[in-house]
């Protein structure tokens, strides 16, 4: 991370956003991140991107395997910016990454002997998978799973929206986190190497700004 760019960046930010990346990205974490697997209605990825920011998960994972589109702008409203999005063409590679950082695979499913979310032991760093709208998630990541996670339902249906699922399930586990003694923050070297990339995308011509800024040096 480039300290001195990062500054020359900060020149071309009001106070009043800078104040605000500072106040987000404090409340941001890598303790929890979420996984979707071939979803195909390019809305429910997007939504799933905008209940990250909301709730402060910093990176969403998006294998597409099967399908492959980009996220809608509209249904993200502007998520797209604040979130780190990480593309992959394999579900075994996501799993492999994942759990090389040292996340637990956790795969949310009502159709397996699964914990309920009100007992799930949110203190582990855990990646929550999230499946394809009819078919759910794939035998690859049922066999990988750490663990299985479910939101406890009283009526007829058997499955919610996969973006509301993401919503109840993160709203849950991150109140409970935030309340503990756990250290869910980001590390000062993660904070500026996100602000890096927030200012890059907000800055109008920020490509040709870094350009002739290292030219001058």
């Amino acid at each position: 991370m480039d300290l001195d760019l990062l500054k020359y960046l900060q020149t071309y930010l009001t106070e009043q956003r800078l104040e605000r990346f500072e106040k987000v990205l404090s409340e941001r974490t890598r303790h929890f991140t979420v996984v979707t697997e071939d979803v195909y209605q390019l809305h429910n990825t997007s939504a799933v991107m905008r209940t990250c920011d909301v709730f402060g998960i910093q990176d969403l994972h998006v294998v597409e395997e099967k399908v492959s589109k980009r996220i809608d702008k509209e249904i993200a409203m502007g998520a797209q910016k604040w979130v780190s999005l990480n593309r992959y063409n394999a579900i075994d590679d996501c799993i492999s990454t994942l759990k090389s950082s040292g996340y637990n695979i956790i795969a949310t499913t009502p159709h397996v002997d699964s914990t309920m979310l009100h007992e799930f032991d949110y203190s582990k760093k855990s990646a929550f998978f999230f499946g394809k709208e009819s078919d759910g998630l794939s035998d690859t990541v049922m066999n990988a799973a750490d663990g299985f996670l479910k939101i406890p339902m009283y009526g007829f249906t058997e499955s919610l929206n996969i973006s509301v699922s993401a919503a109840i399930i993160l709203q849950s586990v991150v109140s409970k986190l935030k309340q503990s003694n756990i250290e869910w923050r980001l590390t000062e070297a993660e904070k500026r190497e996100i602000e890096f990339e927030w200012a890059k995308r907000t800055i109008k011509s920020s490509d040709e700004i870094i350009e002739r800024y290292l030219a001058a040096r």
